[in-house]
């Protein structure tokens, strides 16, 4: 069943109904374009379609798709699919006349006849981040989500008093499954942009999951958050020094714990705040029960284990997956020292910056830094390192980090240019650091 339906309880009951029911969700995104969407139609071959009402009307021809093209937004047509669809809202007109309403198919069916569950039987199809390499669908089956969640609620301490409040359903299903109270905010909700309604959303919450970039932008408003908060989990991006030593200050009783993993395999490790700030590089914690850690000869960090998915769609069955993450093993710990695709090429000497990037931003004064390679007039790539200043850094601060630099990383990895910046350019719903832009940005 391919998938356009925004996070709430009727999403919800109708993703869980279909997996009862034997059938796969294939989550799609309809902002991707046209093009996209029909590969990623193609590769799937789906027989359902469960759409907002809405989507439909403005993606059929006709008066709303004229209105929405007006108005910049172009939506794939929905309605052209050789299938049968599924409806989340009113009837409007653009929206196929036998589509079925949620709300119908949520009512009770007595002795509805279920299959046996199976734990290799596909659950759910989610497409991987990118727009213009072909599309990667992880297959992921009822087993390995098991385990993924099983995994989480036991390390959440998820019981019957939890009270989740998150739009992430790999938090907030075990705690429907632990007998707790799962919440979400409004749909297309930005915490950055509404401290205040977050705080408000969080009462009595004890758990919830936020990025790096939205708990920033919260302790910067200076909003308190309700006391009821047991655990804040982040994830999506790096999760730095900084930033926790600033929300265990503003924070006091709450476990702030970095989540690591990828949508082929969640969660990998967990780290606490204290653990990664006791620890003199990017510590991703201990491989969660279950999970498989090794590093392969060129450093990139493979990890398997029983939360594994079973592939891509339409590909061999995945036995371990390679992270594109570099990293070391001490004793049990995993430790992060970069990203393959990082690599800097500077005379010959491979510089991968997640080596050195965790202890400058422990400089005083620094609140992110991000190396870049740049390319120059001969192919080669110069360094330029590029820092966001802490509230506190004061005037100087490129000078007083270029002069402590000798003494903190390699001579071979020494930056050509030290840089300040206001901000870092941030893309996606994750709010990761966007190096090309930032490349894009130095080289002019």
């Amino acid at each position: 069943m391919l998938f356009s339906v925004r996070p709430g309880p009727d999403a919800i009951v109708l993703a869980l109904g279909t997996v009862a029911a034997g059938g796969t969700v294939v989550f799609v995104d309809p902002g991707g374009g046209q093009e996209l969407f029909t590969r990623r139609t193609e590769l799937a071959g789906p027989g359902w379609v469960a759409a907002e009402s809405l989507l439909y009307a403005a993606s059929a021809p006709g008066p709303v798709r004229a209105l929405a093209r007006r108005r910049g937004v172009l939506l794939p047509d929905y309605t052209s699919l050789p299938v049968r669809y599924i409806r989340s809202g009113p009837w409007l007109p653009g929206v196929p006349l036998r589509a079925v309403s949620t709300r119908t198919l949520a009512k009770p069916v007595a002795d509805a006849p279920l299959p046996d569950p199976r734990p290799d039987q596909d659950a759910v199809v989610v497409f991987t981040s990118g727009t213009t390499a072909e599309p990667k669908a992880v297959v992921h089956t009822r087993g390995s989500l098991a385990a993924a969640l099983n995994v989480l609620a036991t390390r959440c301490e998820l019981g019957p008093d939890a009270r989740v409040h998150t739009d992430q359903m790999m938090l907030g299903l075990p705690a429907l499954i632990a007998g707790g109270h799962w919440s979400m905010p409004p749909y297309g909700f930005a915490p950055a942009a509404e401290p205040a309604a977050l705080a408000a959303g969080l009462e009595g919450a004890t758990h919830t999951f936020l990025v790096p970039s939205d708990l920033a932008a919260i302790l910067d408003s200076g909003v308190a958050l309700p006391r009821s908060l047991r655990q804040v989990l982040l994830g999506s991006a790096p999760v730095l020094p900084p930033l926790l030593r600033r929300a265990r200050a503003a924070l006091p009783g709450v476990e702030l714990l970095a989540v690591y993993g990828m949508t082929e395999i969640l969660p990998v490790a967990i780290a606490t705040a204290e653990e990664k700030l006791a620890h003199d590089g990017d510590l991703l914690g201990r491989p969660l029960p279950g999970v498989r850690a090794r590093v392969a000869e060129d450093g990139e960090l493979m990890v398997s284990g029983p939360n594994l998915c079973r592939g891509y769609l339409g590909s061999p069955p995945m036995a371990e997956h390679a992270t594109g993450d570099l990293a070391r093993l001490e004793g049990d710990l995993i430790v992060l020292t970069g990203r393959k695709k990082d690599m800097i090429l500077r005379k010959g000497t491979n510089v991968y910056p997640g080596l050195y990037e965790p202890a400058i931003t422990r400089l005083p004064g620094v609140a992110a830094a991000v190396m870049i390679g740049v390319p120059d007039e001969i192919g080669d790539e110069r360094i330029v390192l590029a820092l966001v200043p802490a509230p506190d850094a004061g005037p100087g601060l490129a000078a007083r980090v270029q002069a402590s630099l000798p003494d903190l990383i390699d001579v071979y990895a020494l930056p050509d240019e030290v840089v300040v910046l206001p901000e870092l350019p941030l893309s996606g719903r994750t709010r990761k650091i966007d190096r090309s832009a930032l490349r894009a940005s130095l080289a002019r």
